[in-house]
């Protein structure tokens, strides 16, 4: 069955990096768009990024020029590297499958806490 389990969350400073990894297994990581999601505190539900087969990555726009998404078939991993973080992106981080529209509705991790804040 579907496996997605996250890592690398954790307490950082406004303005901080970190890198979220996702170890995927039990499907055909290499033929299938991946995404990350996350979920603020009382707030629902929200696509953040999105990586295809051929690596072109998509990202929302309170994201932008901010994280990176990358993917590494050969390890059946997927990564995002979160730059100049806001105490706004304090969430739950979820790795997902699929594009901006399928990403919130499809197989997903169990999540990882980034809490930003000084």
């Amino acid at each position: 069955q579907v496996q997605l389990v996250e890592s690398g969350g954790g307490l950082v400073q406004p303005g901080g990096s970190l890198r979220l990894s996702c170890a995927a297994s039990g499907f055909a990581f290499s033929m299938n768009t991946m995404a990350w999601v996350r979920r603020a505190p009382g707030k629902g539900l929200e696509w953040v990024s999105s990586i295809s087969v051929t690596k072109f990555a998509t990202y929302a726009d309170s994201v932008k020029g901010r994280f990176t998404i990358s993917r590494d078939n050969a390890k059946n991993s997927v990564y995002l590297q979160m730059n100049s973080l806001k105490p706004e992106d304090t969430a739950v981080y979820y790795c997902a499958m699929g594009s901006r529209a399928t990403a919130l509705t499809g197989n997903r991790g169990q999540g990882t806490q980034v809490t930003v804040s000084s």
